[in-house]
C-alpha cells in the first residue's frame, strides 16, 4: 500500500508520493482546503478526500439553467484575517473585496416617508468614535436609545470573550439588563448578531456575542468593513481552490466516502473507503461534527457524546429574478419587515437582462420547512414594501436553498462542547467551523480551525510551521 494514496486506486504508483511525512484530511470545505494547504506548504505529502462532486462545504454553487447560484450568500469582515489569508492562499483577494469604509443601509419597512432608510458606518476617527456619527444619526432608534446603546457598547467592550462563565449566560437577557429596548436589539444588535452568529440575542452565548461585537466593531475603525464574493462562490472555493491545492502537490478526490478511521499497529493511521484504504501518518477529520463523532475511534475524545450535543441552526435563502433594475445598491438590511439582507447577485449570477436579488434569512426555524409557494406569497409583498421599484416588475424567477443544519447553533453552554484540534489519539486531528475557535459559525472560523489543525500535526510530525504562526499565531 503506498503512503497517502488508495489501495490498488487508479494512482497507487504515481511518482512523487513516496517517502517523508504524509496526511490525509477528510474533508473538502474550507476547513479541509486550508488544513491541506497547510501541511503541504511545509512538505507533507497530502491527500484530501470529499464525498461530494466538489469542494467548498456549505459555500458554493451551482447552475439553475443560464444562472450560476451561490447556495446562499456569505460574507466576511476586514477583521476576518484567516479567511483574507485564505483568499490570498488560491490568489482570489481581488475576487472579494472589501468595502472601502462600513456601510450599511438599513430599510425600515414601517416607517413613514423621509423616515425609511438609515445607515450603519464609520468613520476614519478611533474606536470607539468611529461610530460615534453613524449612531448619533440613525433614525430608527429615539435619542434615547441611541445613548443607550452607546452605553451597552462601553459595557460590552469590558468584557473578556476568553472568560468562560460568559458561555452560560445568553446575550438577550445582558442587553435587558443593560437597558437595551426591544427596539434597539431589532434595529442594532439582532440585526448585527442574526447575520453573524445565526441566532436572536436570547439564544445566542454572551460569550460568542462579545467576541462577535468587540472584534468587529470595538476593536479597530476598519474591522466591521463587509467583503463578499463578487464571483460565484464556487469559483473561490471550488475551482481556485483545487488549483491551489494542485500546485502545492494535494492529491484531491471528490465523490469519495470515508467509512471508517483506524490506527495501525504501528501507530500510524488508515483512512477506509469503498474499495480501498489510504494510509497516512496523520489525519485531519475536517467534517461536520456528527460525522466526525461517527468516524472517531474509540478513546479519541474523553466524552465524544458531546459532540452530538452541538445543536444546529438553519438558514433559509430566497432567490427572486425580476425583469427589470429594482434595487440600486449591492445590499441593504431590513428592519419591520420578515426580510432580513438582501443582496444583488445580479453580475455574479451571470444575468444579462433583469436583475437578480438573494434574501439571506437567518435564525430561520420557523420558516427553514416551508413550501415555496407559502414563502412567494410571504416574500413578494415585503420586497414590495422595501423596495417601490419591485412594484409592477414581473418576477421570471423565484426559488428557495435551505441549509438545514447551515451552522452549529451558538446557544449558551456551548463552548464547554467544542473540542480543540487536538484528539487523544496521536496523528488524529479535528477542523471544523464548530470547534473550538473562538469564533461563531463563520468561514473565518472554518479557516482557523484548519489552520489550528493542521499546526497540531505539523508540531508532532516535526514539520516547520512558521508560515502559520507569523500569519495569525492566535488561530494556529
Amino acid at each position: 500500500m503506498t503512503d497517502g494514496t488508495r489501495s490498488g486506486g487508479p494512482d497507487a504508483d504515481a511518482p512523487g508520493l513516496t517517502g517523508g511525512a504524509s496526511a490525509v484530511v477528510v474533508g473538502g470545505g474550507l476547513a479541509g482546503i486550508t488544513a491541506a494547504l497547510a501541511l503541504a506548504d511545509a512538505g507533507v505529502r497530502v491527500t484530501v478526500l470529499e464525498g461530494r462532486p466538489r469542494l467548498g462545504g456549505l459555500a458554493f454553487s451551482f447552475q439553475r439553467g443560464a444562472l450560476t447560484v451561490d447556495n446562499g450568500q456569505h460574507v466576511y469582515l476586514r477583521c476576518c484575517s484567516a479567511y483574507r489569508w485564505f483568499l490570498d492562499r488560491i490568489d482570489a483577494t481581488a475576487l472579494a473585496p472589501v468595502q472601502n469604509r462600513l456601510d450599511v443601509p438599513v430599510l425600515d419597512a414601517g416607517a413613514r416617508p423621509g423616515r425609511r432608510l438609515g445607515r450603519i458606518g464609520r468613520t476614519v476617527l478611533p474606536v470607539p468614535l468611529h461610530l460615534a456619527r453613524s449612531l448619533a444619526t440613525y433614525p430608527h432608534l429615539s435619542l434615547a436609545e441611541r445613548a443607550g446603546v452607546g452605553r451597552a457598547a462601553l459595557a460590552l467592550k469590558g468584557l473578556d470573550p476568553a472568560d468562560s462563565a460568559l458561555d452560560a449566560q445568553d446575550f438577550g437577557s445582558w442587553l435587558a439588563r443593560h437597558g437595551q429596548s426591544a427596539r434597539a436589539v431589532e434595529a442594532l444588535w439582532d440585526l448585527v448578531g442574526i447575520a453573524t452568529l445565526n441566532a436572536v440575542a436570547g439564544d445566542a452565548s454572551l460569550q460568542l456575542a462579545a467576541m462577535v461585537f468587540k472584534t468587529g466593531l470595538l476593536s479597530d475603525p476598519g474591522a466591521a468593513d463587509i467583503g463578499w464574493a463578487r464571483v460565484p462562490l464556487g469559483e473561490l472555493h471550488d475551482r481556485l481552490a483545487r488549483k491551489a491545492l494542485d500546485s502545492a502537490g494535494v492529491r484531491t478526490e471528490v465523490r469519495t466516502r470515508v467509512s471508517a478511521v483506524s490506527r495501525n499497529a504501528d501507530g500510524r493511521w488508515s483512512v477506509q473507503l469503498p474499495g480501498g484504504s489510504v494510509d497516512a501518518d496523520a489525519v485531519v477529520l475536517a467534517v461536520p461534527q456528527r460525522e466526525a463523532h461517527d468516524l472517531l475511534p474509540e478513546g479519541a475524545l474523553d466524552e465524544p457524546g458531546r459532540l452530538l450535543e452541538i445543536g444546529t441552526a438553519p438558514i433559509l435563502n430566497i432567490h427572486v429574478v425580476y425583469d427589470r433594475k429594482v434595487l440600486r445598491r449591492p445590499f441593504f438590511a431590513a428592519i419591520g419587515s420578515p426580510v432580513q439582507w438582501v443582496f444583488d447577485r445580479t453580475e455574479a449570477s451571470g444575468l444579462a437582462d433583469g436583475q437578480y436579488l438573494a434574501l439571506s434569512q437567518s435564525a430561520a426555524q420557523d420558516e427553514i420547512d416551508e413550501p415555496v409557494a407559502a414563502l412567494r406569497a410571504r416574500y413578494l409583498p415585503e420586497l414590495e414594501r422595501l423596495l417601490p421599484g419591485t412594484r409592477g416588475a414581473g418576477v421570471q424567477d423565484f426559488f428557495v436553498t435551505r441549509e438545514r443544519t447551515a451552522t452549529f447553533a451558538p446557544a449558551p453552554g456551548v463552548g464547554r462542547l467544542r473540542p480543540g484540534a487536538r484528539t487523544k489519539a496521536p496523528g488524529l486531528y479535528l477542523a471544523g467551523a464548530w470547534t473550538a475557535t473562538g469564533w461563531p459559525a463563520t468561514m473565518e472560523s472554518a479557516v482557523r480551525s484548519g489552520v489550528s489543525a493542521a499546526g497540531a500535526a505539523l508540531g508532532a510530525l516535526g514539520r516547520p510551521r512558521d508560515h502559520l504562526l507569523e500569519l495569525f499565531e492566535e488561530a494556529a
